[in-house]
């Protein structure tokens, strides 16, 4: 059987799902994949590898390979390699991605350029699969369009493939990539300008609607009459034949023993990286009780620890899911009275999973409590490989066809309208589909991992030591699915919880000081791919953009450069700007006194702010809503700065909106202050951003 190597590089699971994917569809197309973790190095040797490649790349952090690539993105971007070391490799890569983030699929990006810098060639043309609009559209017919070029592949290698059964694989497949050929092969380069803040991703996003509504398979147009719902469809799709994945392939066992053990800790969660349990030290409120959205500030004890940090850093906090939720999920799942059982797991001796190992997330001989509050990833959006799984185990025939329909090809526009978009989790879903009983094996093979949740540090280690400041918003949305429910964020809802008892009633000053209740203590973790730090030349001028809870490390940029400054009063320091923004100056102006403290003292030489709820003051005031509009008054001090004083600019904070926004105006300022296109400009700024003068750290 005709072999190739398969390489999955994942931070969350769903590189490593998509790679199980392509790996069971592999035998029925003639092949046989080798399937491993990248971090796996001891299991393979590309220096050696005679085979074809495959590998599955997402995106963490602020465009970074995942933490399980980090050893293998070292190796190859050793310099001492030979510039043909990898000549002899053959590859395709498929990386994953959320365009609403500005290095779009970087991690991917990253090892293939890499790759062929080291003499390694394509059989296959890469794939960047778009989160933002639904990873399907592009990894599905991926996937399809890689059997005709492994077939390709070995044929014109070896020639030992049958040239009828690889002409079939390559009809077949050619069918399906036709409309998408062009944009596969067009990827890279409109990629590049959309991450740029080109208008052409309003394109990008239209094509990839259309791929949803039909034109990617000929499936049939979805409806958009109000009665669909999660639970139910009308036609077309309703009287559709259906194109479902197959079933995936049971690979656990799970027997529940009753304990009498002693009572579990977050301390034995499985991580990487080294854990610190530390106590709250400190607590405010940093808005006000009508603002909008409630900002607190929490200050952590680590003075006991080893834990060590920069200004701009960011680290973990390791929180559990919602109580209630687990407890629903439970009793949907009819196991409230085994809840303190131990769970321990071995792989079934009969699956037909390739590779099936366990899941590393999930330790054994911990309460089934335990392990779906702090191990599994409860509220995660099912993957449609998770609701085929369902399928199954559903008994009543319309839910079933609904199932059906929201994991097939067909239903795509649904499942990203019910499903996706609405944030749906498994608990949703079980209480939608009431036929539905999946067993407990079921969901520790489908739901991720429970990620520790990353906050930017608010403090320096010179004017705080031995502390560690962080902000957070508390985070509510409303879940709509069935009905309509006011959910808070996983962490910062638990976050809140654990601090209400350290708040005083005024919610403006903290009480765990000198009291007589022991502090509260969280624990948290270092990250390793930290970047977003000052320039190493303290001259070197620099622009902090950061609205909200995003001005978060440059109050430690801030309160570092200030201690510098005090103890180096010779010392030539560059000028310090920041774009701060808020709604109302009275309510969320977050930091406001520390702010005007340092402007005072020459620390932060402009301080630029904008309200974009309050009126303005006067008629004569320019309506500076936004901080791009503040930017955008100062282009000429912007652009002289960036362009001609070697200054850097930071970007914190919301990445749909405001990164892009803010990316927009500096192309715009850039064309119009140095007199170039807009396509000039925008090589301009990506130099700036190779240089590593132009950083971001944003989110969604």
């Amino acid at each position: 059987m005709r072999r190739f190597l398969l390489l999955y590089a994942t931070q969350k699971g769903q590189a490593k799902a998509i790679a199980e994917e392509i790996c069971e569809k592999a035998f029925a197309h003639g092949f046989s994949a080798d399937l491993h973790c990248i971090s796996e190095s001891d299991k393979y040797d590309l220096k050696t590898e005679t085979a074809p490649l495959v590998v599955v790349v997402s995106t963490t952090g602020a465009g970074d390979p995942p933490d399980t690539a980090r050893e293998f993105v070292k190796a190859i971007q050793d310099k001492a390699l030979p510039g043909d070391s990898l000549a002899h490799l053959r590859y395709g890569l498929l990386g994953l991605g959320d365009s609403e983030y500005t290095y779009f699929c970087n991690g991917g990006k990253i090892i293939d350029k890499r790759l062929q810098e080291l003499g390694a060639r394509h059989f296959y043309d890469t794939g960047h699969a778009d989160d933002c609009v639904g990873l399907e559209l592009v990894v599905e017919p991926w996937i399809d369009g890689l059997w005709a070029a492994l077939t390709k592949h070995f044929t014109s290698s070896r020639g030992k493939v049958e040239r009828i059964g690889a002409l079939r694989v390559a009809l077949d497949a050619s069918r399906r990539m036709d409309r998408l050929k062009p944009e596969l092969l067009h990827i890279e380069s409109q990629v590049e300008l959309l991450r740029l803040g080109d208008p052409g991703r309003r394109d990008s996003e239209a094509w990839g609607q259309n791929a949803v509504d039909g034109s990617r398979s000929g499936a049939p147009a979805a409806e958009t009459e109000s009665e669909s719902s999660l639970t139910c469809s009308e036609p077309p799709l309703s009287q559709a034949a259906l194109s479902t994945p197959a079933a995936p392939p049971e690979y656990l066992h799970v027997r529940l023993q009753e304990s009498l053990g002693p009572e579990e800790s977050q301390a034995s969660v499985t991580s990487v990286d080294p854990i610190f349990q530390v106590p709250i030290s400190k607590a405010v409120q940093l808005t006000t009780n009508d603002a909008i959205k409630t900002t607190l500030l929490v200050e952590l004890d680590i003075s006991k620890t080893d834990f060590s940090y920069q200004p701009g850093d960011a680290f973990n906090v390791i929180c559990p899911n919602s109580d209630s939720e687990v407890q629903n999920l439970l009793q949907r799942l009819q196991l409230t009275d085994r809840r303190e059982h131990c769970v321990h797991l071995k792989i079934k001796e009969d699956t037909k999973k390739k590779g099936a190992a366990l899941p590393p997330h999930v330790p054994d001989g911990r309460s089934l409590q335990f392990i779906l509050t702090w191990c599994l990833e409860i509220r995660a959006v099912p993957k449609k490989a998770l609701l085929r799984a369902l399928v199954d185990h559903t008994s009543d025939l319309r839910e079933k066809r609904r199932l059906q329909e929201l994991c097939s090809r067909e239903g795509a526009a649904h499942y990203n309208r019910f499903v996706r978009d609405e944030r749906a989790s498994l608990l949703d879903l079980l209480l939608a589909f009431p036929s539905c009983r999946p067993p407990l094996r079921l969901l520790l093979e489908h739901l991720p991992k429970l990620q520790p949740r990353p906050y930017s540090c608010v403090s320096s280690n010179l004017s705080h030591p031995g502390k560690l400041r962080f902000i957070f918003n508390i985070v509510e949305f409303l879940s709509n699915t069935t009905k309509e429910v006011l959910r808070k964020g996983v962490c910062t809802g638990w976050l809140a919880a654990v601090v209400a008892s350290v708040l005083r009633p005024d919610m403006r000053v903290s009480r765990a000081e000198g009291g007589k209740a022991p502090a509260p203590e969280i624990s948290i973790s270092p990250r390793t791919t930290n970047f977003f730090h000052l320039p190493s030349d303290p001259s070197a001028p620099i622009i902090m953009v950061g609205p909200g809870t995003g001005v978060a490390p440059f109050i430690g940029f801030l309160l570092h450069r200030e201690k510098l400054q005090e103890q180096h009063p010779d010392g030539h320091f560059g000028a310090m700007w920041l774009f701060f923004g808020c709604r109302h100056k009275d309510r969320d102006y977050l930091f406001r006194e520390e702010l005007r403290r340092f402007h005072q003292r020459g620390v932060l030489t402009h301080l630029k702010v904008s309200f974009s709820r309050d009126a303005p003051v006067g008629e004569e005031d320019a309506p500076v809503k936004y901080v791009q509009d503040n930017i955008r008054l100062h282009s000429e001090q912007v652009a002289r700065l960036l362009l001609h004083e070697r200054g850097c600019i930071y970007v914190c904070g919301d990445a749909k909106n405001m990164a892009k926004d803010v990316n927009d105006t500096l192309v715009e300022i850039i064309s119009k202050q140095a007199g170039v296109e807009k396509l000039e400009a925008l090589k301009m700024l990506a130099t700036l951003k190779e240089e590593k003068r132009y950083l971001q750290d944003i989110w969604s």
